[in-house]
């Protein structure tokens, strides 16, 4: 709400709550100049949907995105934050709108009135941008929201954009599943009051006309506490459960995998397709299976679709033939465009459910798990850098294509482990594709792994397992943007935890490569991207001056590759570490650092 909110992961943020300064390199901007008003089927999801079609899944990375233009000022609140939530999966570092009335309404609808009228008073001067700062945009993108159509964006990638007009021949032309097996809407990026609403019109609308149900699962995932009592207290809910609507809890929920799904066989990995409001559809990211292929879009087209059952419908210009009772020819029923109130009259708070920490000393309360759990483990700390850690590595994995941190650590079921650092690690790198099999093993590339001392094929955690027991140290080569999409720690704490040295990527996403620091693990990127290619299986690797004294900030590291004949080649290795992540990494962690800085405190060293 007029603010510069900029995301990290949670051990930047358990980092910062213990003193640590929190760092950023200092991002370009980028200004999308927004004209015109949006109109009919057309939603602010569609605003970002657009955008990372523009700008792709990496295109934001180092980039604050500043939206302005006579545009902005016809966006609702909650309409801005939808695309600023979405935002990171164009990997910005922050997306910002200026002050608008849409905003004030939004306070005073929840209870902060005398906050809105403060903020009236000086919105001229502190919280929109000065005439003519435009100038000073590194790039400018303009998008005209009375033109702007429905867009669908997927599968496996949030930026593959589709107006909707093209959706139907995009669909036939890839051959993608087009029945749909599922329709999910909520969230975080899309789940509230006027996206409810605005579910709600639409199946009002079918119901009077004689469709009872959609013709899919219909999941609805409030955004909050207060969302979920708002809506129930408005008979949004009842209406959508008399649909046949499920309505969730209030979190992550499918987005994330967390739900008992039985509408596909996922352990068999059918082919399906499902549709949804969240903002990612990674491959796998949903259930777990490689082969849903998920789509993302505003809420009023997940219910239309919804009610077809099918990819290949478009609301705008088909109609969905109602079947009567009474043995008549079915009449065509077309959906309007719906409508929905921008706020409340005033939100519902909902239960409370805030635990409040603490108060006083807890030096001497201790944490108890029960040994036999396979839910919690205390975390131990990681062992400090020893002379020698950077050679001889064995290369685990060589990654292809897209490696998100769903790739890395999928959740769903292995969510359950989120507490227990040894079983979650045996989900690690499970969604990638590895190159060294990609030709050799086309059927068994995904999640697996050629153990480099016996030679078998087995699932990338088994082999590192095996390494580690061996003392055999081992490194990850990444693609492009490797890390991106949500900043789960566990991606990074996993390969650190089954012993791995370093990973090699052509380049990471921002909150990945600060989570690998920050657990002690070498993040750095090849100086010429080809060279990703030229690693071959069974190469070793080691790191010429990546030891005390070597690695320096804005200084290079040599890498040396020893092929299974014996012969050697060389590269160039670029990195971003500054001498306080020097010092983590020789910690063996960032909390190792903290630890250690603080004893030295206490010492009065």
């Amino acid at each position: 709400m007029g603010m510069l909110g900029i995301g990290v992961g949670g051990s930047d943020a358990v980092d910062a709550m213990a003193g640590m300064p929190w760092e950023l390199m200092c991002p370009k901007v980028v200004g999308v100049h927004l004209l015109g008003r949006l109109q009919g089927w057309s939603s602010s999801k569609d605003i970002i949907c657009k955008l990372a079609g523009i700008m792709s899944v990496s295109g934001g990375k180092g980039k604050i995105v500043e939206f302005f233009g006579p545009g902005t000022a016809t966006l609702g609140a909650t309409a801005m934050a939808t695309v600023c939530n979405m935002s990171a999966e164009i990997g910005s570092t922050s997306c910002i709108f200026p002050y608008s009335p849409s905003i004030s309404r939004y306070l005073g609808a929840t209870g902060r009135a005398d906050m809105g009228r403060l903020a009236d008073s000086v919105k001229e001067h502190l919280l929109v941008a000065d005439p003519g700062s435009d100038r000073f945009y590194d790039d400018i993108i303009e998008i005209d929201l009375s033109t702007l159509e429905p867009h669908i964006n997927g599968p496996f990638t949030p930026d593959l954009s589709h107006p909707l007009s093209h959706f139907k021949e995009a669909v036939e032309k890839s051959q993608w599943p087009s029945k749909l097996s599922c329709s999910l809407v909520g969230s975080c990026t899309n789940s509230s009051y006027e996206d409810l609403e605005k579910v709600r019109n639409l199946v009002v609308q079918a119901r009077e006309a004689g469709l009872a149900k959609p013709k899919t699962p219909f999941l609805i995932s409030p955004g909050s506490e207060q969302i979920r009592a708002t809506a129930e207290g408005a008979g949004i809910l009842e209406d959508l459960r008399q649909a046949g609507a499920t309505i969730m809890s209030n979190s992550c929920g499918p987005c994330v995998g967390q739900w008992d799904r039985k509408d596909v066989d996922v352990v068999a990995k059918e082919e399906n397709s499902v549709i949804s409001s969240f903002n990612r559809n990674f491959t796998g990211r949903h259930d777990s299976n490689p082969a849903t292929h998920s789509f993302v879009t505003s809420p009023e087209i997940v219910t239309a679709f919804a009610y077809a059952g099918r990819l290949d419908f478009d609301p705008m210009q088909e109609s969905i033939p109602v079947h009567h009772v009474d043995g008549q020819a079915a009449s065509p029923f077309r959906f309007r465009a719906p409508t929905a109130s921008e706020l409340p009259v005033a939100f519902a708070p909902g239960a409370d459910r805030f635990q409040p920490p603490v108060n006083g000393d807890t030096s001497h309360l201790e944490v108890s798990i029960d040994p036999r759990s396979d839910r919690l483990q205390l975390l131990k700390p990681f062992n400090s850098w020893n002379l020698g850690n950077a050679t001889d590595m064995r290369v685990l994995i060589k990654v292809n294509g897209k490696c998100t941190t769903d790739h890395i650590s999928p959740a769903g079921p292995w969510y359950n482990y989120r507490g227990h650092l040894e079983n979650i690690s045996r989900n690690m790198l499970l969604g990638a594709t590895n190159g060294f099999l990609v030709e050799s093993h086309p059927r068994n590339n995904i999640g697996m792994a050629i153990n480099p001392v016996d030679g078998r094929i087995r699932p990338v955690p088994e082999v590192a397992i095996d390494l580690q027991r061996q003392k055999i140290r081992w490194c990850i080569i990444g693609d492009n943007n490797y890390g991106e999409g949500s900043s789960r720690e566990h991606a990074a704490l996993e390969p650190r935890f089954l012993g791995g040295t370093a990973v090699i990527a052509k380049s990471f996403a921002r909150i990945h490569e600060t989570n690998l620091k920050k657990q002690g693990m070498l993040a750095l990127t090849f100086d010429d991207p080809d060279d990703h290619q030229r690693i071959q299986q069974g190469d070793v690797i080691s790191l010429l001056d990546a030891e005390e004294g070597q690695l320096q900030p804005n200084k290079q590291v040599t890498m040396q590759v020893t092929r299974e004949n014996g012969s050697t080649w060389t590269a160039k290795l670029n990195h971003t570490y500054h001498s306080h992540q020097i010092r983590w990494l020789r910690a063996g962690s960032a909390l190792n650092h903290i630890k250690l800085s603080l004893a030295k405190e206490q010492l009065g060293i």
